[in-house]
């Protein structure tokens, strides 16, 4: 029998699936109806359902395998080693899509996403509305692109520190015409060599229904060029976030313009407190020539306590 602590956070005394009340009335938990576990389960992570819940009892078993239960995939869940079992991951997304039998409408994936797996997704789920990448280093402009283009009906995207270039955001915009959400979350720098308005003119170029804009870290220029461009072109914005976009001078007409078209701005110099990531930063005028040896400031294991592993895999200092 399996331990308790590998079935949390459900209670196991004084069996798996039993509880006693304060009245000394026994309440069976495999004998809830099934729209009712259903309900509790889906607030579990994918892989705490695909490790854990499914693996309580029959009953459970079934309402996981429903396909209901996979129109929106979570998996940021990894846990301390995510790098280590990034090949079991990958493996319990795709089983997570098979059982969607093609129901999937959103899907979260941090650090384990691939050009493959991107790809694996978009082939099997034409009716995604959500996509949100995060820390995926191994994902390509290419990759993403060729897989977002099949993904048609696509409304909202995030792309949260991986690789998507100007013009594959040109192929996303033109693929995805009811796009209304777009993240595009980079490392903060600032000063010279490190500005350009090819980001923004591209969202202005092809995405003239978004509603939702952050470009958290971007490398916009202090010309405004490509702000002016997306405020032209994008008449439905209603919330931009332009938060550790260093460049931005937001003053006069570029403000003046922000505060009279756009219900909610967050500035470039906006707190981060309810930024859901950690806040990467890079000062290019402490670079020597501008690009750094190891390409990462130097970090030490007291800020990340005992977890010295991710600063090695990802180079970054948190701020």
């Amino acid at each position: 029998m399996a331990s308790s602590s590998s079935l949390w956070p459900f209670p196991t005394p004084p069996s798996l699936t039993q509880v006693m009340k304060e009245d000394g009335e026994c309440i069976n938990w495999a004998e809830l109806p099934s729209e009712l576990t259903s309900s509790i389960l889906r607030r579990l992570s994918s892989i705490d359902i695909l490790e854990n819940a499914q693996k309580v009892c029959t009953s459970w078993r079934g309402v996981c395998k429903d396909p209901a239960m996979w129109r929106k995939i979570d998996m940021r869940n990894l846990g301390k080693f995510f790098y280590k079992d990034r090949h079991k991951h990958v493996a319990m997304c795709r089983h997570a899509v098979d059982r969607s039998l093609g129901g999937l409408v959103e899907i979260d994936i941090c650090y384990i996403g691939t050009d493959s797996l991107l790809n694996y997704i978009a082939d099997r789920s034409s009716n995604l509305r959500s996509l949100r990448l995060a820390m995926c280093s191994t994902v390509t402009s290419e990759g993403l692109t060729e897989a977002i283009a099949k993904l048609t009906l696509l409304e909202d995207l995030e792309v949260s520190y991986c690789s998507l270039s100007a013009e594959s955001l040109k192929v996303v915009g033109q693929s995805c015409p009811n796009l209304k959400t777009l993240k595009l979350n980079r490392e903060g720098v600032n000063r010279f060599p490190y500005e350009s308005d090819d980001d923004a003119l591209a969202i202005a170029e092809t995405m003239s229904r978004l509603r939702h804009l952050q470009l958290f870290g971007n490398k916009l220029t202090d010309a405004d060029i490509g702000l002016n461009a997306i405020l032209d072109n994008c008449p439905n914005l209603e919330h931009l976030d332009l938060r550790l976009c260093l460049n931005v001078n937001f003053v006069g007409d570029l403000e003046k313009r922000c505060s009279e078209r756009i219900k909610v701005v967050r500035r470039p110099d906006d707190s981060t407190h309810d930024y859901p990531y950690d806040v990467l930063f890079y000062d290019s005028g402490s670079f020597e020539h501008y690009y750094p040896e190891d390409h990462y400031f130097p970090a030490t294991s007291d800020h990340y306590g005992d977890d010295q592993y991710d600063i090695d895999i990802f180079g970054f200092i948190q701020i």
